[in-house]
């Protein structure tokens, strides 16, 4: 088989409302700025990723409150309060604008590159919140995968090996604070390909260093590339 081929993804990199939909959120105007609505941060780390590792990027900058597109139809998060009670109708409708577009480009990318023989690294860039419902999150950076999938632990361990070895204060954790095996993006992929073509990972990243921004949110942007770098190279 031919070098495996990494590609980078974004699902909620936004929280954008689009100009059709503004009076479903007048209400919710309070939530748009919140992990609720978007991942702060994801979409700059991962467009920083795919230009220095040289992998097409796939994102969307709507809100995730519209439709999460890191969900599968059916999943009782795919649509929220402005959007759960919506016709059958007009949810098909808001699927057919944002979400299958995403969703279809992605896809045939992946379905591309393992035809012409090689193994896709499908990185999925997310932030998560520091406190969720009063608990505090432990951890600066995790990355969540299948741990039935060999190859998957492996790269995921390999990474945050590097990654501590780059700052040794850094809390790194697999598997949290989501399950890797969870609803999403990735486990929708693992279900058509064996991990001899398809690796997943989702990189979870605190926020708090996207609100303090500075050095300490580049350095880790950074070294969060450099340690994948090295990873994939081994």
């Amino acid at each position: 088989m031919s070098p495996d081929v990494l590609i980078i993804s974004c699902e909620h990199g936004g929280n954008t409302v689009p100009p059709h939909y503004t009076s479903l959120f007048a209400a919710y105007q309070a939530l748009l700025p919140t992990h609720r609505g978007w991942d702060p941060g994801a979409l700059q780390l991962a467009q920083q990723m795919a230009l220095a590792l040289d992998a097409p990027l796939f994102y969307a900058t709507t809100t995730r409150l519209l439709v999460d597109l890191n969900r599968s139809v059916g999943h009782h998060q795919l649509f929220s309060e402005p959007t759960r009670g919506l016709s059958t109708a007009a949810q098909a409708d808001i699927l057919r604008r944002f979400y299958w577009p995403h969703r279809h480009r992605l896809e045939a990318e992946v379905a591309r590159c393992i035809a012409a023989g090689r193994r896709v690294v499908h990185i999925a860039a997310h932030s998560f919140t520091p406190e969720l419902n009063g608990t505090v999150r432990r951890a600066d950076v995790a990355c969540l995968y299948d741990s039935r999938r060999p190859p998957e632990r492996t790269l995921a361990r390999r990474w945050l090996t590097e990654l501590k070895a780059a700052s040794a204060a850094l809390v790194l954790r697999r598997n949290y604070p989501y399950n890797g095996r969870g609803d999403g993006l990735a486990t929708q992929l693992r279900k058509r390909y064996g991990g001899e073509l398809y690796i997943g990972i989702e990189l979870e990243v605190n926020q708090r260093f996207v609100a303090t921004g500075g050095t300490p949110w580049t350095a880790l942007r950074g070294q969060l590339i450099e340690a994948l770098r090295t990873a994939l190279a081994q």
